[in-house]
């Protein structure tokens, strides 16, 4: 089983911010509608997730946004069976920088990991339960 029969699709794309009104404002200026606001249960920063059609963003209070070309932290691919997509993972010598954690978002929680790829960029395999 490869990882193509394991996703369904890009999930979110998660970006820091140093100003969580100000990006509200301008996400809402260009069209997204904010399906989840929430604060992060270790830290307290906020995260909101926003939606335009199909395209989902989590935008989350950082204290290091790099404001610059580049400052998109990951993306992330659903998956419906987050054990087997970390399996997968494992097997074929990705580099995993966070094992499967789980976070009280949406109505039931998510849980993910994140791999690295070959220019230090961040994948989330998430899914929601």
């Amino acid at each position: 089983m490869g990882f193509s029969a394991l996703a369904e699709g890009l999930q979110h794309i998660g970006i820091p911010t140093g100003d969580m009104e100000k990006s509200l404002a301008f996400y809402r200026t260009i069209g997204f509608r904010e399906e989840l606001l929430t604060n992060h249960p270790d830290t307290g920063e906020r995260v909101a997730f926003l939606k335009l059609g199909g395209l989902v963003l989590e935008i989350y209070e950082s204290g290091n946004p790099a404001g610059r070309d580049g400052a998109i932290n990951h993306f992330a691919i659903g998956v419906g069976d987050i054990e087997a997509a970390y399996g997968l993972a494992r097997e074929k010598g990705l580099h995993v920088l966070e094992p499967v954690q789980f976070l009280p978002f949406w109505e039931k929680g998510v849980r993910f990991f994140i791999v690295e790829g070959p220019d230090r960029e961040r994948v989330e395999f998430s899914q929601i339960l």
